[in-house]
């Protein structure tokens, strides 16, 4: 089998520097809802099987509670980032309080309705959080960052290498006039 876009096997020309990810928040939230989806539709077949509709009902709310609370951080993120990318750190971490405060206060002034299955719900939390983090993980394992911009390094024309130096040299240019 052959790759039609390849001539002869073998690109010519210059190679392309690749960039960094155009959108890295959202690429992980993808990640992240695929590996919770799969989690949230295997708890409600779950539920479903071994209890009543209130298990399914605690699962789903259990479930969708965190990836609420978990895809707004990322949300956040990448509408920060896209405007100031210096302030996504203080914004996450912003949002982080926001989250952590937003999702006492639902859980307090929801109380425990008579509905609510606790171990279902509490697994499906649980279970979603979990998963959730192996989501980032896996997608933040995936993205290309730019560490520095390759015109600003190449502008310079001076260029030295450390490696090729002898032992007593420097690499500092020093000024061949007598004093």
């Amino acid at each position: 089998m052959k790759d039609k876009s390849a001539s002869n096997s073998a690109v010519r020309g210059p190679l392309t520097v690749s960039g960094p990810t155009v959108s890295p928040s959202l690429s992980i939230l993808k990640k992240c809802l695929f590996f919770g989806g799969i989690g949230i539709v295997a708890m409600v077949v779950l539920a479903f099987i071994f209890t009543d509709v209130a298990g399914v009902l605690s699962v789903l709310f259990g479930s969708l509670l965190v990836v609420t609370f978990f895809g707004l951080s990322l949300v956040v993120v990448h509408l920060v980032g896209k405007k100031m990318p210096s302030a996504v750190m203080g914004v996450f971490v912003l949002t982080f309080l926001v989250k952590a405060v937003g999702f006492a206060a639902i859980l307090f002034a929801l109380g425990s309705p008579d509905w609510l299955n606790k171990p279902w719900f509490a697994g499906a939390a649980v279970v979603s959080v979990l998963l959730w983090q192996a989501g980032e993980i896996a997608g933040f394992l995936k993205q290309r960052f730019l560490f520095f911009e390759e015109d600003a390094s190449s502008g310079s024309a001076d260029h030295t290498s450390t490696s090729a130096l002898s032992p007593g040299e420097s690499t500092t240019k020093e000024s061949s006039h007598d004093v």
